[in-house]
């Protein structure tokens, strides 16, 4: 069994067994027919995965990687709001006419800052800090920028990444407000561990550990039953994540650089009701 799997498993019973319904709250989710999209809760789930030691992709079913990393390197990569610089359509409900989501996501990762070494984005920022002073405690980005919040189609749920390295290894926590559990748990871990290995590669440094913090861990009323199923399924071993390593820019990894070897999963689940 792959550590992925398992954290995935004990932290779904543990909200199905020690979870609090929002039941009889007022709530902002609907279900496409109108009706409340209520859940089942975890306040402040911390999952920690050791890149080192294993790639954590769930092989309870499918996570489509390829598709994670494109909207990783749309966001920190490209540093764009715009759907149309996207290949898939999981922003679409959000984009207005001309494809924008407003001033969010990757949107706030371009704006430059002046600093004390010059004017930088967060994202040229990180990478300066990693090869300049790699040891610093303020590594750090943040999405969540609160003047710019009326300007946004969707408050960022995946908001900072805090990056520290302990002696060689690149370590990172990545701050989420909410998380719809059975949507959005594994290809957020997936992609910002991909985010990870690219900083590492580009900064002479090695993987270390991937903390993801959620503040708010929910599982919809309508996804109960297809996480009881999912959860009892048997897992895989975990992948061999394998990177082209002849990229040293961070700006010169494409989605075709990332390959998982040995990637076994179950079935996919199929027409998963979403809230929005």
């Amino acid at each position: 069994m792959s550590k992925a799997d398992n954290i995935f498993i004990e932290m779904c019973k543990d909200i199905l067994e020690n979870g609090v319904s929002s039941e009889g709250q007022i709530i902002r989710a609907k279900w496409p027919d109108g009706t409340p999209a209520h859940t089942i809760k975890k306040f402040c789930v911390i999952n920690r995965y050791d890149l080192s030691k294993e790639f954590p992709i769930l092989t309870l079913r499918p996570t489509n990687l390829k598709a994670a990393i494109d909207e990783l390197l749309w966001i920190w990569q490209k540093k764009s709001n715009n759907v149309k610089d996207l290949n898939s359509h999981i922003w679409d409900s959000w984009a207005n006419e001309d494809g924008s989501i407003g001033k969010a996501y990757g949107y706030q990762l371009g704006i430059k800052h002046k600093y004390q070494e010059g004017e930088f984005d967060q994202v040229d920022r990180v990478l300066y800090d990693l090869k300049h002073n790699p040891y610093s405690r303020r590594i750090m980005v943040n999405m969540y920028n609160h003047n710019d919040l009326h300007e946004m189609n969707l408050y960022p749920c995946a908001y900072s990444m805090t990056f520290n390295v302990t002696g060689k290894k690149l370590n990172a926590i990545l701050n989420q407000r909410s998380q719809d559990v059975l949507v959005a748990n594994n290809w957020n871990v997936s992609q910002y561990a991909i985010l990870v290995h690219m900083l590492a590669q580009v900064s002479n440094l090695e993987v270390g550990e991937f903390v993801h913090v959620i503040a708010d861990a929910h599982i919809y009323d309508r996804h109960i039953p297809l996480i009881k199923e999912l959860i009892q399924r048997t897992p895989y071993a975990a992948p061999k994540l394998l990177i082209n390593p002849d990229k040293k820019d961070f700006y010169d990894f494409k989605v075709d650089d990332f390959v998982l070897e040995g990637y076994k999963s179950g079935a996919q689940i199929k027409n998963i009701p979403v809230a929005i």
